[in-house]
């Protein structure tokens, strides 16, 4: 089932039937597919609870407003060269001195699919530090690039960051879709966070890109059950290395 509206994604977010789809428990300890079969993306009930809450923990020792000035500072130490900087401001306020090895990691983490390189990366990380910082790294990686990217696809000099991240985050989403299982009939459901992000219902001139739009209720972070931990921390490190490309506000 594929769904589109704004109103249908988030009734799917909200019910407990419909879970993430399982992952194999079997994994080798250290390898991807073993990794995945201990984080809270790819869990339900109990155990999901669980670790989101050491997930939850981890961040709320981190200061969002830190981690924006890091990634401003580290953005223009490197002359704006700034692909891998949000991994490693996160990776130092989290105490992961190298961060080398999450990129190999990040890439088969959503599906699995990363190979031996990426068994490796994941066994180095799992030396460096805990569960939780290797989830936060894991899954921050790709998407906030990915948030960076999209946002200097649309954003021009000057441009205030924070508005040009919160309309990039509705209507260029780093992440395309979300899926979920129908617990009742083994059905797997997509949600296109595309399309629900731009339902006219929901939001004026839909494709078009307005940094005056202002905070909107998109999807991209997910609602409902179980909605993203992080988005104040993903927005802090993209807005940290905006501010130095477009000159914006937050200085």
């Amino acid at each position: 089932m594929l769904i589109t509206h704004h109103a249908e994604a988030r009734a799917v977010l909200s019910d407990s039937r419909y879970v993430p789809p399982p992952v194999p428990q079997d994994g080798e300890p250290g390898t991807l597919a073993w990794l995945r079969a201990q984080v809270s993306r790819f869990s339900t009930g109990d155990t999901h609870a669980e670790r989101r809450r050491l997930v939850v923990e981890r961040l709320s020792a981190l200061d969002p407003a830190a981690l924006r000035t890091a990634a401003r500072t580290a953005t223009e130490e490197r002359g704006g060269d700034w692909r891998g900087v949000p991994t490693a401001v996160l990776g130092a306020a989290l105490g992961v001195r190298d961060t080398s090895a999450v990129p190999a990691a990040a890439s088969g983490y959503l599906s699995g699919e990363g190979g031996p390189q990426a068994d490796t990366a994941v066994a180095e990380l799992v030396e460096l530090t805990d569960l939780p910082a290797v989830t936060l790294l894991l899954q921050g990686h790709a998407a906030t690039e990915a948030l960076i990217e999209n946002a200097l696809a649309h954003a021009r000099l000057g441009d205030d960051p924070e508005a040009v991240l919160h309309e990039t985050l509705r209507q260029d989403p780093p992440l395309k879709a979300a899926r979920r299982l129908d617990t009742r009939t083994g059905e797997e459901v997509t949600i296109d966070l595309v399309a629900a992000n731009r339902d006219p219902e929901v939001f004026p001139d839909p494709a078009r890109f307005d940094v005056t739009r202002g905070p909107a209720p998109h999807l991209t972070f997910g609602d409902g059950l179980r909605p993203c931990p992080a988005p104040a921390h993903a927005l802090a490190l993209a807005a940290g290395v905006l501010d130095t490309l477009l000159g914006g506000t937050g200085r």
